[in-house]
């Protein structure tokens, strides 16, 4: 009697085994992807802010002021009906990568001329995670 199992098929357990192994795996590319996901909207709301600060400056140089808080953003894309103006930036809408408009402030209380910042992933203003002009290591 030839007590001979199919020696090419894997086990229950063996099968088991793998599963769980690609599964832990998968959480940890999971985890390690959602991680780079949010550096990299950080990364793109600090380009973004010195941009638009930028674009806020040359403003400033070309009309002799800066935009004031009502006028906003809009006014580096749209006429606010001043004397010298011309599009400053060619984007329409001012959003984070959360979703968020960047908000905008003059005078400003924490950057030099204007305050100019994201509300962060948290969406909350005024917590820890806010992203703006007075930053300094990232301007």
């Amino acid at each position: 009697m030839n007590n001979h199992k199919n020696q090419g098929a894997f086990t229950l357990v063996e099968l088991l085994l793998v599963v769980t192994i690609i599964g832990i795996l998968a959480g940890a590319v999971l985890v390690n992807f959602s991680g780079q996901s949010q550096r990299a909207k950080i990364t793109r709301a600090n380009a973004d802010i010195a941009n638009i600060s930028l674009a806020l400056d040359t403003y400033e140089l070309t009309i002799g002021a800066y935009p004031t808080t009502e006028e906003g953003l809009n006014a580096l894309v749209e006429d606010p009906g001043v004397d010298g103006w011309r599009p400053f930036l060619t984007r329409k809408t001012f959003n984070d990568p959360w979703g968020n408009e960047y908000r905008f402030r003059i005078p400003g209380t924490r950057g030099i001329n204007f305050d100019l910042f994201s509300i962060g992933p948290d969406g909350q203003e005024g917590t820890e995670d806010d992203i703006g002009n007075w930053d300094e290591e990232n301007f």
